[in-house]
């Protein structure tokens, strides 16, 4: 399994102050030589976070591990994608006064927009990931697009307060990794995934990768950023090592 290292929280560090620091190549280059398998990174309409150079410098200065580039599916991102050449974009739902992207994008209504854009990004080598609610007609929807892989929304998941409703949840994402795989499909997931809940979503042998951000983040202001990826990184690792020991 995979873990990609969302840096988008050290740039909005940075902007809380408009200054030059934390710089978030630099988080980058830390988090590949701790052991990202890739590096994500949100480039919003309002630019709250990560800036249009922090995209054009990682894309020059990571070259061992791919580069995700989150975005919503407006011209002005598939402009700067098509320049930037990510590894892979993943289309995102956005809304100006929100904290942090609420539910997964709606592909069901917009199937024929989305066919046209996504077939436009992809002229430029670059494969599509759709950020999607665990919904088995989202993922039919994602497929019909032309999506290459989805990245299953794992929100309601980890902000479930009842044991019960995280059970329920994560059987949801079972049964929608299972379909997406089973169609052809990639699979992902993220969203909320601490170093507490993240144990459960990596046991789900269908979800090939991770992205992970603000619980990296967050606690590598105690840990430093090294340890924060490792820790992740082994208890992604441990979850696939407990499913392989039950024979699942």
């Amino acid at each position: 399994m995979r873990l990609g290292v969302n840096i988008d929280h050290i740039a909005t560090l940075r902007q809380a102050r408009m200054t030059d620091e934390p710089d978030p190549v630099q988080g980058a280059v830390v988090a590949v030589e701790s052991g990202a398998d890739q590096i994500t990174l949100h480039l919003r309409e309002d630019r709250r976070h990560i800036q249009d150079e922090d995209l054009f410098k990682i894309r020059c200065t990571i070259k061992t591990v791919p580069i995700n580039l989150e975005m919503a599916a407006t011209e002005e991102m598939k402009i700067i994608a098509q320049s930037v050449k990510p590894d892979n974009v993943t289309l995102v739902p956005e809304k100006r006064q929100e904290i942090t992207t609420e539910g997964g994008l709606e592909i069901v209504k917009n199937k024929d927009y989305l066919k046209d854009y996504i077939s436009e990004v992809k002229i430029s080598g670059i494969t599509v990931s759709l950020f999607i609610d665990p919904s088995l007609e989202q993922i039919e929807a994602s497929k019909d697009v032309g999506a290459d892989a989805i990245e299953l929304h794992t929100g309601e998941y980890a902000n479930s307060k009842d044991i019960e409703k995280a059970k329920a949840e994560i059987k949801r994402l079972e049964k929608a990794a299972q379909f997406g795989k089973k169609i052809g499909l990639k699979v992902y997931a993220g969203h909320g995934l601490t170093y507490k809940n993240v144990k459960p979503v990596a046991r789900i042998k269908e979800i090939e990768e991770l992205n992970i951000g603000h619980s990296i983040i967050a606690n590598s202001i105690f840990w430093g950023l090294p340890t924060a990826v490792k820790r992740m990184k082994r208890l992604m690792l441990e979850a696939r090592e407990e499913i392989k020991d039950k024979g699942v």
